[in-house]
């Protein structure tokens, strides 16, 4: 069984597509983690804020299986593939990190270099594990985040409630 981390993001219909992620999420993995919600400008384009969040669930499953679900998830929640990929999302899940592992797993490369570019992720990420390593760089996300140029991007926690959670 891995801890496996991913980071979750939506600015169409925010509150309903993070809502049935979560619930999905729980139906296939069972019990979640959860960081805060953060609301965030869009990076890349001009568009509406995202909500994101980042959840961890237990798995055995392989990376691709993993994949595999998320792509089912977000298709279910409207996910247009044929959109730009800077631009609108009713769904992104992206898997983030598995366990201490690093490298290309079934086409996905781990830890994922987003986790040290953008805010909407790393922050929430070192919420929820300050003392989970990096497995390239060998420092905790809490020691990045405390080094990150916060005026970079800008992003708040909001109340969010989900199963009276959050």
């Amino acid at each position: 069984m891995a801890k496996v981390y991913l980071s979750l993001g939506s600015n169409i219909e925010r509150h309903v597509h993070i809502t049935s992620a979560l619930d999905t999420l729980e139906e296939c993995f069972g019990e979640l983690s959860l960081s805060s919600v953060y609301e965030s400008d869009s990076v890349g384009f001009s568009g509406d804020n995202f909500y994101n969040l980042v959840v961890e669930v237990i798995s055995d499953k392989s990376v691709g299986q993993i994949s595999i679900i998320l792509k089912e998830i977000e298709d279910k929640n409207g996910r247009d593939r044929s959109a730009p990929r800077f631009g609108p999302r009713s769904l992104d899940i992206d898997i983030l990190a598995v366990d201490d592992v690093f490298g290309h797993y079934d086409g996905i490369e781990l830890p994922r270099d987003e986790i040290l570019k953008n805010a909407f992720v790393l922050q929430p990420l070192a919420e929820l594990i300050p003392d989970g390593v990096h497995p390239v760089t060998g420092k905790s996300y809490q020691q990045h985040w405390l080094e990150y140029d916060k005026e970079k991007q800008k992003l708040w926690p909001i109340d969010f409630r989900w199963k009276g959670k959050l």
